[in-house]
């Protein structure tokens, strides 16, 4: 597109973008005024990268820069830097991928089921997918009375250190799979979800699904719903190759790129308290069902807020300082 026509285009929202900010129109919903920064920062990024020495991008600029210091002129980078991210940058950030969250959960909760299902018609497909060794291990810890006793094997500290670490791999590789237009990312949520299915079933059928569910979930809960987030990601970094926009492709992979590291890295804190219950306290399996309980619910409460609710909160907050300074 020429750049008079692109001004042409466009020259009436920017117009009403900066008497806004100048207090001379009217206030705008809180939906409203972010819809139109968001679009005048994707105007200033089509035009750095297709008029990068015009007036235009220079105009642009400076009432991205207006508005931005309107929003964060109280807000102070500093040694804090690394708290505001997981505070403020992030859930803002998140607030705009939630249905392809739901898309990642969805998907991984259908082969779930499709798991559990296929394990109920075929004998043999728990041993396909989670391999001779470790059903053939499960099976003798069954016969001991110890359906669990695989969490109970390893020193705490090593277990801790040796989870985590493949979480945050697992994490970084459902993120990476993402790279091939996205279908590699709901592929990895479709493979772990047939694993989870089937495992689930394998127990069901022994008529232990109370006592690993209560067992497994006290760190899957964080676990695998912070795996959820990592395809997330992977279909944010997909969706910037296949949907770029107003960018060129290698702006819009860029941008997805970047955004869904910020997501993988969001994701590291959970690991560690997941590896951390996994290492220290779900080897306790004798612990009271309303304290496994407990756990569970919390841990489910905690992703809930922090990935669905709390990047509500912070987008509106955002908007109304907007609104009110």
């Amino acid at each position: 597109m020429r750049e008079a026509a692109f001004v042409k285009q466009n020259k009436a929202k920017w117009l009403q973008f900066e008497n806004v900010l100048a207090n001379n129109e009217p206030r705008l919903s809180p939906d409203e005024l972010s819809a139109l920064y968001i679009e005048v920062t994707d105007h200033l990024s089509y035009a750095q990268t297709f008029y990068p020495q015009s007036k235009t991008a220079a105009y642009l600029n400076n009432l991205a820069s207006k508005s931005h210091q309107k929003i964060y002129k109280t807000k102070r980078e500093s040694s804090k830097r690394f708290i505001t991210f997981f505070t403020e940058e992030f859930p803002l950030l998140f607030y705009n991928y939630q249905k392809q969250l739901l898309l990642a959960f969805f998907t991984f909760a259908l082969f779930s089921i499709i798991g559990a299902y296929s394990a109920s018609t075929d004998g043999a497909y728990v041993r396909t997918i989670m391999g001779d060794g470790y059903v053939n291990m499960t099976l003798e810890n069954i016969g001991k009375d110890d359906p669990m006793a695989v969490y109970k094997q390893m020193n705490e500290t090593e277990m801790f250190l040796g989870i985590t670490i493949n979480n945050i791999r697992v994490a970084l590789m459902a993120f990476v799979f993402g790279i091939v237009v996205s279908v590699g990312s709901l592929f990895f949520m479709m493979r772990n979800g047939v694993m989870l299915g089937s495992f689930q079933y394998f127990f069901y059928d022994k008529g232990l699904l109370w006592e690993s569910a209560r067992t497994i979930w006290i760190h899957g809960t964080i676990e695998i719903s912070v795996i959820i987030v990592a395809g997330c990601a992977g279909i944010v970094l997909g969706n910037g190759i296949l949907f770029p926009g107003t960018y060129t492709r290698l702006e819009s992979f860029k941008r997805s790129m970047k955004n869904g590291l910020k997501i993988v890295a969001s994701t590291v804190p959970f690991f560690i308290i997941a590896g951390f219950l996994e290492g220290f306290v779900t080897r306790h399996t004798e612990m009271p069902d309303w304290l496994a309980v407990l756990i569970i619910v919390a841990s489910l409460s905690l992703i809930l807020f922090y990935y669905v609710i709390y990047p509500r909160i912070v987008y509106k907050n955002q908007v109304n300082n907007l609104l009110n300074d």
